[in-house]
């Protein structure tokens, strides 16, 4: 690519990936409403609120392919929520569909499906059981992204990230837990395919405990080379087990099933 957008790129995934992003375009333009630190002779920084239509617009202008991490990536006030996620996400596919449709890789969450228990195995056609406010707003980006799709021909990669980081810092992570090496292979077969269409992808290493399947994507000719089982025992030595019954331990989306609705002030 000649230019690739990264949004969130002062989050922790974004920070994580973003010196690795010229492997696969000539410019990264990065961006977010957060200080954006020094910048690299091969991008360009951005500083944009996703809520700002016209800012949006003239971020995404000129770009070949977008990585879209930015928004709200916990669970929080419904009002931060709307404006990030929701309305924020609205703003890039206009931009997108204004500007010829660069592809996407949009950062959904396996919290769109966090009420499954942890016995549950899945696959891309499972119905959606969003586990709080914030999984809710990953299903309309879903849906939204389908809909780009299906009435434009938008084509987006809908990677349900599970806990890409480091390392696994639970027993919960051992089973969705990607690196970020994995992460940044499925960037660069999601921008190489020759068609993308609008698939869910679960975005997990090859761990020996995780509950998604992937095979409906082989096509894209990702094979994840981690797994998280090679931390199992630095855990077990660090951590006390959850309780059989703890949310950590019976749910997918682990705490973030029994977080409140937080109120407005």
């Amino acid at each position: 690519m000649k230019r690739l957008l990264l949004t969130g790129a002062a989050g922790g995934l974004g920070r994580a990936i973003r010196p690795h992003l010229a492997r696969f375009a000539e410019t990264v333009r990065v961006s977010d409403i957060a200080d954006l630190g020094a910048v690299a002779p091969h991008e360009e920084a951005v500083r944009c609120d996703l809520s700002d239509a016209a800012a949006v617009r003239d971020l995404v202008a000129g770009c070949d392919g977008i990585v879209h991490l930015g928004g709200i990536s916990v669970e929080d006030k419904f009002s931060k929520i709307v404006g990030a996620n929701i309305v924020g996400l609205y703003n890039l596919y206009e931009a997108a569909r204004a500007e010829g449709q660069p592809r996407i890789l949009f950062a959904s969450s396996n919290h769109t499906i966090g009420f499954y228990r942890q016995d549950e195995h899945l696959d891309a056609a499972a119905p959606l059981r969003p586990d709080g406010l914030y999984g809710v707003s990953k299903c309309f980006g879903e849906a939204l992204a389908r809909m780009y799709f299906e009435k434009f021909g938008q084509e987006t990669a809908l990677v349900r990230i599970g806990s890409c980081m480091e390392k696994p810092t639970n027993y919960r992570m051992l089973s969705t837990w990607m690196s970020y090496e994995d992460f940044l292979a499925l960037i660069g077969c999601i921008f190489r395919a020759p068609r993308l269409g609008c698939p869910v992808i679960w975005g997990v290493s090859d761990n020996d405990t995780r509950w998604w399947d992937n095979s409906a994507v082989s096509y894209l000719g990702w094979r994840p080379r981690d797994n998280a089982e090679r931390f199992r025992a630095e855990l077990e030595a660090s951590l006390p087990r959850p309780a059989p019954d703890a949310p950590m331990a019976l749910y997918q989306g682990g705490q973030f099933t029994q977080d409140p609705i937080f109120e407005e002030k």
